[in-house]
């Protein structure tokens, strides 16, 4: 009797075996996703602003399936964290936000679809789509508060993909792009087929499918940037210190280095075949400014140029331009990745100095601007109308071509930056002092080239309706009648906000502690029964 109940109890549990590895191999809903015009050797298809991304999807049933309704769409979104460490492990935190800024979706045609919305067996059903890739972001995409309507236009602009480590090609192999885990930008076509909602009102995704897609968006070199003298943290265009004469025995002068911010470099479209370098020029200007008449200049000696790849990363919307000095080690809610890249190293040491007679000192602001630098100096603290020396060394800077660098850019979560770090060292007459070093930190802009091919297209009635509108306006009267209340004295002008709910991207999504799963519709196997 017990032998028969143990052998009882074997089939059923290996009928149930059965029935789960029946269900688990079942064949399960195919969605492919198809790029046409495919690039050669590319791991992922690369595209700028005004580009079009056109494809077809493959859907293919085992079995006849319902549903409800199927989406193509065209999605951005940024992704990011910050890690609180502590001096206690039990007290450090994570704090994690998502921000899905783009979402476009493909009106899908009726003959491509079955009209019962049942899928037939074994019937491969092809639904095409055709995305362009904006220059600008809704205004929906940024509606936090910003210190300025100047930096809210920014967080429109698109962002690059960044961090995403299967995206990161030049059009090739894969590539370093030098930015951290805790912040990605990512762009991919993604499909989803519905059916049905659960108890709380979210859509049932029965199948779904996504293609990765790497976005450079085009863009024009924008001014310099504007160096106040006492933010050496970030950035230092001049930089003065005295030169002794040896140990014990005085100040030979007072040695001033000053840069501008060079020209940005373009980066070329990952799909052209251009191999020229991507390279700038850089200007450093020298001032020596004796203590006396018969002092010669000191000797230059190596001049280090690396450049300092800046990741910013927030777990909250950004406020304010980012910048090293407003992060700290202990900032639960922002941070910073700077990485290295070594450019040259060389001796300067034949740079000729040339002599210049006795020249009235020149005031100079505290705000020193980088949309031009003189190629001599201003004088130093020290200087006192006496004769003076200046030199001009000319510095290379070519980006290499082992890394992906994307372009300068600050988004509502991410914001990416690139410094020049000149690092000059100088030698005095006497052998007993060691060489000094100063140090130059200039900003260098990086900005996509774009497709000049790719314009905005619009179709004929919307040209109409434009040429009408324009017609229109000219009959229509001017208003010369003084200015509203609300546009003069103390006005204050109040930003619309848009609500959450009828914006076409969704917003942002903060929480802290551990890691949650992103709130959307859950997938569940598809199975033929």
């Amino acid at each position: 009797m017990v032998l028969s109940i143990d052998l009882m109890s074997l089939n059923a549990l290996e009928r149930t075996r059965s029935n789960m590895k029946a269900f688990t191999q079942r064949p399960k809903l195919a969605i492919d996703i198809l790029l046409h015009g495919h690039q050669h050797g590319a791991v992922v298809n690369s595209y700028t602003s005004l580009e079009e991304i056109k494809g077809e999807v493959s859907i293919k049933a085992p079995c006849n399936t319902s549903f409800d309704n199927i989406f193509v769409t065209f999605e951005g979104s940024a992704r990011t964290y910050v890690e609180r460490i502590t001096t206690s492990a039990a007290t450090n935190s994570r704090t994690q936000a998502n921000h899905h800024f783009l979402r476009l979706t493909q009106p899908i045609d009726d003959s491509a679809l079955p009209p019962s919305q049942t899928l037939e067996a074994g019937k491969t059903y092809k639904v095409p789509f055709n995305f362009v890739v904006p220059e600008q972001l809704l205004p929906q995409s940024c509606t936090h508060l910003t210190d300025t309507d100047v930096l809210r236009n920014v967080h429109l602009r698109l962002p690059p993909s960044l961090g995403d480590e299967m995206a990161a090609s030049d059009g090739g192999a894969l590539l370093d792009d030098l930015a951290p885990a805790m912040s990605v930008i990512s762009y991919s076509i993604q499909v989803r087929m519905v059916r049905g909602r659960r108890s709380n009102g979210k859509s049932i995704v029965i199948a779904e499918s996504a293609k990765k897609l790497r976005i450079i968006p085009a863009g024009t070199e924008q001014p310099p940037l504007h160096v106040l003298d006492n933010n050496e943290e970030d950035h230092i265009l001049r930089k003065e210190k005295d030169i002794k004469k040896g140990l014990f025995k005085g100040k030979l002068g007072r040695l001033t280095v000053e840069a501008s911010q060079p020209r940005g470099i373009q980066l070329p479209l990952e799909t052209s075949d251009n191999t020229s370098p991507l390279t700038t020029m850089a200007t450093i200007n020298i001032r020596f400014d004796p203590t006396e008449e018969d002092a010669q200049p000191p000797r230059l000696g190596q001049l280090i140029n690396r450049l300092k790849v800046a990741t910013f990363f927030a777990s909250s919307p950004m406020r304010h331009l980012p910048n090293k000095r407003n992060i700290s080690a202990y900032d639960g809610q922002q941070g910073l990745y700077v990485d290295a890249v070594p450019l040259s190293s060389r001796n300067v040491a034949s740079v000729q100095w040339e002599h210049h007679m006795r020249a009235p000192p020149v005031r100079r602001d505290s705000a020193f601007s980088t949309l031009s630098a003189p190629a001599v100096p201003t004088p130093s603290s020290s200087y006192v109308g006496k004769s003076f020396y200046s030199a001009q060394i000319l510095v290379p800077v070519t980006l290499p071509k082992n890394k992906l660098f994307t372009p300068t850019f600050c988004s509502c979560l991410i914001a990416r930056a690139y410094i020049l770090d000149l690092q000059l060292s100088v030698h005095s007459p006497g052998t007993t002092v060691t060489a000094s070093t100063l140090r130059l930190k200039v900003p260098l802009q990086l900005f996509g080239a774009g497709n000049p091919s790719a314009t905005a297209t619009i179709s004929a009635d919307e040209a109409q309706a434009i040429a009408a509108r324009e017609a229109d306006g000219i009959f229509q009267p001017r208003n010369m009648a003084p200015p509203s209340p609300e546009y003069t004295e103390h006005a204050q002008l109040v930003r619309p906000m848009y609500p959450m709910e009828t914006a076409a991207p969704p917003g942002y999504s903060i929480f802290s502690g551990r890691e949650r799963e992103m709130q959307r519709p859950v997938s569940v196997p598809q199975a033929c029964g």
